[in-house]
């Protein structure tokens, strides 16, 4: 039976599982629905999408991860599921932080401001870049997954011939080394990420600054609608970071003390991330605002009239 913390642990985890495929799957409905009635995609949609989509599927890995570590220890420690699990998350982990870094690179190239040659030339070829980027990190991603795949046809084979303790616990610590290698291969879309961003914080507070000096009295829309570009961006950046750095000590759990505690505290923050990030995307599209705002309003009125029924 599972201790205070672990059902602590438990509720925790599933009320934010909850929030994020709440929130993931509204974009991807929303979107979707969008896409079926006008018959034309928008750039945006094409990121938000798969996104949206990557995100649910690394909460349901990490979810899955943790409770298996709780509900089934030997199969976490000895059972094949694990290695399947490990794909799963090298794979949506991937594809989440690659297709964050191509919405970084959207906003940066559609909002910023900087009289660069390349950076204009990018401005031009926007939808190209995009998808380029898109294609390229899905295959880069699946490529990734396939060889941290082969050590789990190998953990299988070993589990069913002799020596199945030490052979077992070799290509754990081998798989484990390998798994972290992989997944820094994460840091390249992160720099990216954080690059973009900070270069349209740059240009957001430049130019917050210049109207500023024209402007006189009070801040016009203009104005506040930067500020709270500027702070967006700003949580964004801070979400992610701490996202990042709590991956990589869930990657190598393995070579790591007190693993149970470390894992479980690290999948309560890292879910923090992919769930919350899905609301200040709904808040900062117009789009899907009106289509949250609307769902809202009908959940009021639903309430509303229930209430007046019971009295």
């Amino acid at each position: 039976m599972p201790n205070t913390m672990e059902t602590i642990y438990m509720i925790l985890i599933a009320s934010e599982l909850s929030i994020g495929i709440w929130g993931n799957g509204f974009i991807v409905l929303v979107n979707c629905t969008g896409c079926f009635k006008r018959s034309i995609i928008s750039l945006i949609d094409i990121i938000l999408v798969p996104l949206a989509i990557s995100r649910i599927c690394l909460l349901c890995v990490i979810s899955l991860d943790g409770y298996v570590m709780l509900l089934s220890p030997d199969t976490y420690d000895h059972g094949e599921l694990m290695n399947i699990l490990d794909v799963l998350w090298t794979f949506s982990n991937h594809s989440s932080v690659w297709f964050t870094s191509c919405l970084s690179i959207f906003y940066l190239l559609k909002i910023a401001n900087i009289a660069h040659p390349f950076f204009l030339w990018l401005k031009l070829k926007i939808n190209r870049v995009i998808l380029g980027i898109l294609l390229a990190s899905s295959l880069l991603s699946l490529i990734i997954s396939v060889a941290l795949n082969e050590d789990s046809w190998y953990n299988f084979k070993v589990n069913h011939e002799g020596n199945i303790t030490l052979k077992f616990k070799v290509s754990k610590v081998s798989n484990a080394f390998k798994q972290i290698i992989l997944n820094l291969g994460a840091i390249v879309p992160f720099i990216l990420c954080l690059i973009s961003f900070l270069l349209l914080l740059f240009s957001l507070f430049r130019h917050t600054k210049q109207m500023k000096f024209h402007v006189t009295g009070s801040r016009d829309t203009s104005t506040e609608a930067h500020m709270r570009a500027i702070k967006t961006v700003l949580i964004f950046l801070l979400l992610f970071i701490v996202y990042y750095a709590v991956f990589l000590v869930m990657t190598s759990s393995y070579l790591i003390p007190q693993r149970k505690l470390r894992i479980m505290f690290g999948g309560i923050v890292a879910v923090i991330f992919p769930s919350s990030h899905s609301f200040i995307l709904i808040m900062g599209n117009s789009k899907l605002r009106e289509a949250f705002l609307k769902v809202l309003r009908t959940v009021k009125g639903f309430h509303q009239k229930r209430k007046s029924f019971v009295l």
